[in-house]
């Protein structure tokens, strides 16, 4: 009875997110908000059923006092929101990093609870905007003719959809209902909610400002981490590789120091689009003076993935701002050096390539992870195992009994292959074509507004990072970042168009003076 359950709260839930996705009336997409959130807790209720009616006998006064104080909070930031539309954004980009560990279904799991709350108050400011007033016409990608949002949306709705569907025959349902409930569809929310902003200079500037100011907080706090020897925010993991080798890793304020090096290597990309596109020559010290704080940060994190992802961030911008074919003839020709290196001199990067345990040792694993993600691949090449289903499987056909040892490829395209099969990788495929379509198109043509040309290179560039980062580490859409640059740059290119936009942001230079705006 409880899979059964679980089954349907999967779908019912994903099925609020494919809503918010592919509703085009606003009113619509107000009430799939409304309801995604809700869905949500009723499939989580499933998983956690037993876990809260233990903590509610227990003390059930206690959470009644802070439920009610938690929803009071909610109505006044939503209030908020209705009456500053542009306080979303800013509180949405401030809320992004920040994780709370949460004890889930016997599990602990680090939750972006701030952002889950920044989230529903956009949704209550959002629908009482929509739903007092009727209906304006076609979405804005309809007026215009630019469907290249809409193929996203769509494919946003496919990956999402077809990861519950294929979460039924999963040997751990549990992991796919959380995956769905805390991940995707409340990031399909904060993604439709950003990219309805009216991105302009005015709100740029600050949101940038405000993460290189987060930024650098969490460089110091790593500088102090690795100058006391000591972790702000404990990982068992980490610890006990700090204990062993000669190296000492900090994780800043996140659990882990490969999400701490991605949001590291993120900022830089935006920085360094910023550096090199600057016409104003003051600002050039600021910026690389910050550069050169984050760059200490991201070494002493040891976060090789993040090194990846900053070099491919900065190599697309290179391309970008002068030409191409320079930047990938010097990708390949690193590529090469790096092969004919492992080939020919493998002892002076600590590889031996004729012991496959020695080559897993130097590699942390990942031979093993990544050998055991392409065989269950191979066995079930159409469906895969199920959706989140990649740990207990991977653990039972390779006998590995100990939770300390790690049971994810580090490859997102792997593990999509092993848990859905072709059916999920050719979604995922899909996904990323329009998505780069929509990140790259028009960006080599004359620029109208600067600043949003800047953002919009330094958003692909970004997005380009962090994409390769899932293929060596983890979380694709597991991680808000990805939706909220896509997000961004669908609003940047309804700003660069010159298209009618509604949503949040900064009113136009015609509501300002009091002229009807176009209607869309």
């Amino acid at each position: 009875m409880t899979g059964a359950l679980q089954d349907a709260g999967v779908l019912a839930a994903a099925g609020g997110g494919v809503a918010v996705l592919l509703a085009g009336d606003p009113r619509h997409r107000a009430v799939a908000q409304l309801a995604a959130p809700v869905l949500c807790l009723a499939a989580l209720a499933t998983v956690v059923g037993s876990t809260v009616s233990d903590e509610l006998r227990r003390r059930g006064a206690e959470l009644a006092v802070a439920a009610v104080v938690g929803l009071a909070a909610l109505v006044a930031l939503a209030v908020l929101l209705r009456r500053r539309p542009a306080a979303f954004p800013l509180l949405a980009v401030a809320a992004l990093p920040f994780r709370v560990p949460v004890a889930v279904g016997g599990t602990d799991a680090n939750l972006l609870l701030p952002l889950y709350v920044v989230i529903a108050a956009g949704v209550l400011a959002y629908a009482f905007e929509r739903l007092r007033r009727p209906a304006t016409g076609p979405a804005w990608w309809e007026a215009d003719g630019d469907r290249r949002l809409r193929h996203v949306e769509i494919a946003l709705a496919v990956v999402v959809g077809l990861y519950a569907l294929q979460a039924l025959y999963s040997r751990d349902l549990e992991t796919a209902v959380k995956n769905v409930c805390f991940f995707y569809v409340p990031f399909a929310v904060l993604f439709r909610l950003l990219a309805e902003v009216r991105w302009s200079r005015r709100l740029l500037v600050p949101c940038l400002g405000l993460i290189v100011g987060l930024t650098l907080i969490f460089v110091a706090v790593g500088f102090v981490e690795f100058a006391t020897g000591r972790l702000l925010i404990s990982n068992a993991k980490v610890t006990e590789a700090n204990d062993l080798k000669p190296y000492f890793r900090v994780n800043s304020t996140f659990f882990d120091p490969n999400i701490y090096g991605r949001w590291l290597a993120m900022t830089m990309t935006l920085l360094a689009a910023v550096l090199v596109w600057t016409r104003r020559s003051r600002d050039l010290p600021l910026i690389a003076a910050a550069l050169a704080v984050m760059w200490a940060g991201l070494v002493i994190s040891l976060s090789q993935s993040s090194f990846a992802a900053l070099l491919a961030g900065l190599a697309v911008l290179a391309a970008l701002r002068w030409r191409p074919w320079p930047v990938i003839a010097a990708g390949v020709a690193a590529v090469v050096a790096g092969a004919l290196v492992v080939a020919v001199a493998p002892g002076a990067l600590n590889l031996h390539a004729r012991s496959a345990s020695a080559l897993n040792r130097a590699t942390s694993g990942r031979v093993d992870l990544i050998t055991g993600a392409a065989q269950m691949a191979r066995d079930r090449p159409v469906w895969g195992f199920g959706s989140g289903s990649f740990a207990p499987v991977y653990r039972a056909r390779n006998h590995v009994r100990s939770t300390r040892v790690a049971a994810v490829s580090h490859t997102i395209p792997l593990t999509i292959a092993a848990e859905q099969g072709i059916v999920g990788e050719a979604s995922y495929l899909y996904l990323l074509a329009v998505a780069l379509v929509l990140l790259f198109a028009g960006l080599r043509a004359p620029p109208g507004d600067p600043s949003t040309h800047v953002a919009r290179v330094a958003v692909a560039a970004a997005f380009c990072g962090l994409l390769l980062h899932t293929w060596i580490y983890a979380a694709f859409l597991e991680d808000p970042l990805t939706w909220a640059l896509l997000a961004v740059a669908a609003g940047l290119r309804a700003a660069s168009n010159g298209g009618p936009q509604p949503g949040y942001g900064f009113a136009t230079e015609a509501e300002m003076s009091g002229v009807p705006r176009p209607v869309t």
